[in-house]
This record gives structure tokens, sequence and C-alpha cells, in this order.
């Protein structure tokens, strides 16, 4: 195996380290897995229109992302149980994005809790929260992010129940024996059991809270001070609601394609959140970034940043925190080159009119010059 050169390239190589059921696990999205493909797929019907003859010579990638100074517009995805891919997990990724000046979501199910997660040293974090049935659970949970020193909450809203991941059912998924969900564990919630299909399926049956809907945002609002992100929105009419129930950003998201199969690509639903927000809260996406470019093409639909999930767990197990590094810092350097190629200075010099996409209308009206007439 040569040396790493794209973000890619981590997944065959944590394919032949990890156990078939943990791969499986990180990998597989929902059903056919259509929405799956689609999500990278999407971003290769998006072409640039490069700008030319411009002072390249200083890129700044900085951005402020609620309120916090951070060295680009690339952050980490809540992604669960990252002890299953290597045994420093979720201390290895905090490391990682600290070293990049960047910002790292804690996912609810991780490996590692609140307070070790903190302990590692300074840096920019967010929580991602599941909301269970046990309000109780959810209040200590949140008010232990907000003392660990966390600075929002991005609450998943796309998961009711668990959607079909076929690997899972088949491998009969569940969290090896050594791991617990450390931010549960002193609940009787930290273990999941066998189960005859996914574990994890059975486990969110059991303990996520169906019922939950938009006066539960609100609630939130009154038990915490801390900024919440809603993590799964794909729609116009959401995005509304959203910032109507005082959300302080959206996350475009269909959870990795694990959930509904054959919703759109996040790159594909993004235009529309970001028209209906009408800049009135940011708007972040996820799912199928795995280069420079594709960080450019959802600014210049109008994100203020992007989240990335599986490059991060496939890092983890090739190489640990040193592949985390690797990851963001490849996606950095690929990144400040399409933009000095594409004749942008500063992030807000990436414009609308740097694209091109599939959907888009041809941008002339009149009709071509036809040299025999």
């Amino acid at each position: 195996m040569g040396e790493v050169t794209n973000v890619s390239e981590y997944e065959a190589i944590a394919k032949q380290k990890l156990p078939k059921m943990v791969f499986d696990y990180y990998a597989s999205g929902a059903e056919d897995q259509w929405t799956l493909q689609e999500n990278r797929n999407a971003f290769s019907r998006i072409l640039f229109r490069p700008r030319i003859l411009i002072d390249v010579s200083k890129i700044d990638m900085s951005t402020t992302v609620l309120g916090f100074k951070i060295s680009m517009p690339i952050m980490i995805a809540p992604t669960a149980m990252q002890k299953m891919a290597h045994p420093e997990g979720e201390y290895a990724t905090a490391r990682a994005a600290s070293a990049a000046g960047t910002i790292m979501t804690l996912s609810s199910w991780a490996t590692s809790s609140v307070e070790e997660v903190a302990s590692t040293g300074p840096g920019i974090r967010f929580f991602q929260l599941y909301v269970y049935k046990d309000r109780n659970v959810v209040a200590q949970l949140v008010r232990r992010a907000e003392r660990a020193g966390f600075k929002a909450i991005a609450l998943t809203v796309d998961t009711p129940r668990l959607g079909r991941r076929e690997a899972d059912i088949k491998n009969r998924f569940t969290l090896p024996p050594f791991l617990t969900l450390k931010n549960f564990e002193g609940l009787d919630l930290g273990k999941m059991d066998q189960a005859d299909d996914s574990g994890l399926a059975s486990y969110v049956a059991g303990q996520i809270d169906r019922t939950l809907s938009w006066k539960d945002v609100k609630w939130l609002q009154t038990i915490t001070k801390l900024p919440i992100l809603v993590k799964g929105v794909l729609t116009a009419e959401d995005t509304r609601i959203a910032v109507q129930s005082g959300a302080a950003g959206i996350i475009v998201s269909n959870h990795g394609a694990r959930q509904l199969d054959y919703v759109p690509a996040t790159i594909s639903a993004l235009e529309e959140v970001v028209k209906a927000a009408q800049g009135r809260v940011p708007v972040f996406l996820d799912g199928g970034v795995r280069r420079g470019t594709d960080v450019f093409k959802a600014l210049a639909l109008g994100a203020s940043g992007i989240f990335i999930g599986r490059p991060v767990v496939f890092s983890l197990a090739a190489e640990g925190e040193a592949g985390v590094r690797k990851v963001l810092q490849m996606l950095r350097d690929e990144f400040e080159l399409t933009m000095a190629l594409s004749g942008c200075r500063s992030l807000k010099e990436i414009s609308r009119d740097h694209i091109v996409a599939d959907w888009d209308t041809p941008r002339t009206q009149q009709p071509r010059y036809n040299p025999r007439l």
C-alpha cells in the first residue's frame, strides 16, 4: 500500500483492518443505498466556472461558526462508537480536530463521555443529541455537555426510528462487549443487547422518543442556553419552521444516507434550504464530502461550512489520530487549491457564479453566435 493521497483511499484500508460487523456498520446506508451513492454522485454534476488572473498569493480559509473562529469551514460530524475503529476513539478525533483548529461534534452514542473528551484539552466542541423517552436523561446529558464546555447542541431530527441498514441485520450488529455508550453508562442505557436483527435498531426502538416534535425544540431551549443546530433538514418547509422555532442553525443532512433511502443528496437539497433560511441562520451540510472541490461547491451553493463523518472513522481505523489529522489536512489543502484555481482569496469571494449545476437554466438567453449567419 503506497502513501495515502486522498480521503477516499482510507475506506479500503479500514475495510482490511476492521472486523466485518464494524466496517459494515460504518460504511453502509439504508436499504438499496441509492442515496448513499447519490450523496457522492450529485457533487460530480456540479462544475466550476473559474475566474482567472486574480492575485491568489494569499488565501484566507478562516471563518466563524456561531461566533467561534475556526481555521477552515471543514468540521467533524458526529459518528457513533469510534472506539470500534481504534482504541483511542473519540479522544484521538478530539485531538485531531483541535490540532487542525476546527470543531468536533461528539455523538450521543460515543464510546467516550463528554467529560473524557473535554479532558483531551482545549477545543471547540459541539454535542449531538438524541432525545430519549426519559427526558430527565436528556436534561442531565445536556447539562453535562454544557458543564464540560461544549458550545452547541446538534439535535438529530431524522431518527424517530432507525433506518433499515441490511448489513447490520445480517451481521446482527451490536456494540462489542468491551465497549459501552459512555454517556449513558451510569443510567443502565450504556449497553446494547444482542437482537434477532440489528441490536442498534432494537435499542433505538426501546429508548429513542418517536413523539419528538417541534415543541421539543422549544423545550430544549428552556433547559439550556446553548445554541441549537437542527440536524437532518432537507426541505424549505422544515427550514422555515426551524427558524421560527428558534434554531441557531441548520444542518442539511440525510444522516449519511442511513435513514430514509431515496431522499436527495444533501448537495442537491442545499440550495432550497439556503433560500428558505433567507440568511437568518447559517446553513451547514454533511454527506458525501470527500474532496476540497466538494467543500467549495457546498459554499458556492450557500453553505457556511461542511461536516465530514465516514472519512473520520475510516482514517481513525487506518492510522488513529494521525489518520484523522491527515484527512483534515488533505481536505484543507485541496480546498485551498480549489479556491486559488477558481480565483477566490477568502470565503466571502466564493459565489454562486463560480459553479454551474446540472439543474441551472442556461446562463444566456441570447441565441448562440452562428458564424454562418
